[in-house]
């Protein structure tokens, strides 16, 4: 059989690297997509230094066209596999929602959301092809409750939990799972310089290899009885899922409230 494959958008730096060697490192071919070529470079050489295969190209997830033409390069080195998508790019910016240049919403949407939709329907006939493939969409833990100065990049992560959970249903009879990770604030560049309430409450611990291991776990085979959409990474997004749960939603509200020091 042929190895095993993953395509990552935003993988030259970040958790998108580190994902993708992860991935290299337990034998898949990866397929690695950004904007930032000098980043794919870099990661390229790292895999193939150790022996990994990788199929780099240039991604603007923005455009469908290049989705399918990335998709259609890629599935020539891989015999027409694809066992994980990986859809991992996104920006974050921090603000107040009405201090916000429109473009800076704009872009948000168009990147950690449209970009979602555009990859995931693109990639449909190469999972479907594959059996048991697998599309793997960073959540964030800005979706379990709306956050005050990420207003719109949270809104595009409960939308991306949307698009998770429905088409977990939907695709299920062509054996395809979707999965969302929840991490909470990562210390990679898209965090850098950011300050809101909630990041000065809780602080910025969680790293990108944190964050790719449990995306690597997540689509490991597993014993679990139940099947599972949801992944929480790190203790802090684990306990605020987990309170989110269960506690009324005037006390989650106020939780939300506290933390963000609204």
């Amino acid at each position: 059989m042929s190895s095993p494959t993953v395509f990552i958008t935003g993988a030259a730096a970040g958790i998108g690297r580190s994902t993708a060697l992860k991935f290299a490192r337990s034998g898949y071919l990866v397929g690695a997509y950004d904007i930032d070529e000098t980043g794919l470079a870099s990661l390229s050489r790292a895999i193939t230094s150790t022996g990994g295969r990788v199929v780099t190209g240039t991604l603007d997830v923005t455009q469908p066209e290049q989705w399918k033409e990335r998709l259609e390069e890629f599935a020539v080195e891989a015999d027409g596999r694809l066992d994980v998508l990986v859809n991992n790019a996104g920006v974050l910016v921090a603000g107040r929602f009405e201090e916000m240049p429109l473009e800076l919403h704009k872009r948000q949407i168009d990147i950690n959301f449209n970009g979602v939709v555009y990859g995931t329907l693109a990639a449909f006939p190469y999972l479907k092809a594959t059996r048991g493939a697998q599309v793997v969409n960073l959540c964030s833990a800005s979706a379990i409750y709306g956050q005050p100065e990420l207003v719109t990049y949270g809104a595009t992560k409960f939308a991306v939990r949307g698009i998770t959970e429905a088409l977990d249903l939907e695709w299920a009879e062509y054996d395809i799972s979707v999965k969302a990770m929840w991490p909470l604030f990562v210390q990679t560049a898209m965090t850098k310089d950011v300050s809101t309430g909630t990041t000065n409450s809780l602080g910025i611990k969680l790293t990108a290899d944190d964050v790719s291991e449990a995306i690597f776990n997540a689509t490991q085979p597993s014993k679990r009885l139940v099947h599972k959409v949801h992944f929480p990474v790190g203790l802090q997004s684990k306990a605020l899922s987990l309170g989110s749960r269960f506690s009324p939603a005037w006390l989650t509200r106020e939780v939300n409230r506290r933390l963000s020091h609204t």
